[in-house]
């Protein structure tokens, strides 16, 4: 038999919960995780979403910034969400 070591990660899931479920379109969760890039490309979009939306074209960016969020909560509820290093998240805070 094989026995494997898990190395959890030093985030935790409850905190990266919260932001995604609060501020999910900030993409905050995802900074938080160490996934900086696309976190600040997830906060991008929601800025570009939230200014063009006056006139009409920010709906569509913002539809996908919550359909993303969507996909991030449900990954993070299965354990599919992980830190930058691949590492599964810490149940505690």
């Amino acid at each position: 038999t094989m026995n494997m070591q898990v190395y959890y990660s030093n985030k935790s899931k409850l905190i990266a919960l919260l932001l995604v479920a609060f501020l999910g379109g900030l993409g905050l969760h995802r900074i938080y995780l160490g996934r900086k890039q696309s976190g600040l490309i997830m906060l991008a979009l929601s800025l570009i979403g939230s200014i063009t939306s006056a006139i009409g074209i920010g709906e569509a960016v913002l539809f996908v910034v919550s359909c993303w969020c969507l996909v991030d909560l449900i990954a993070l509820c299965i354990g599919k969400l992980t830190d930058a290093q691949g590492r599964p998240l810490k149940f505690g805070v």
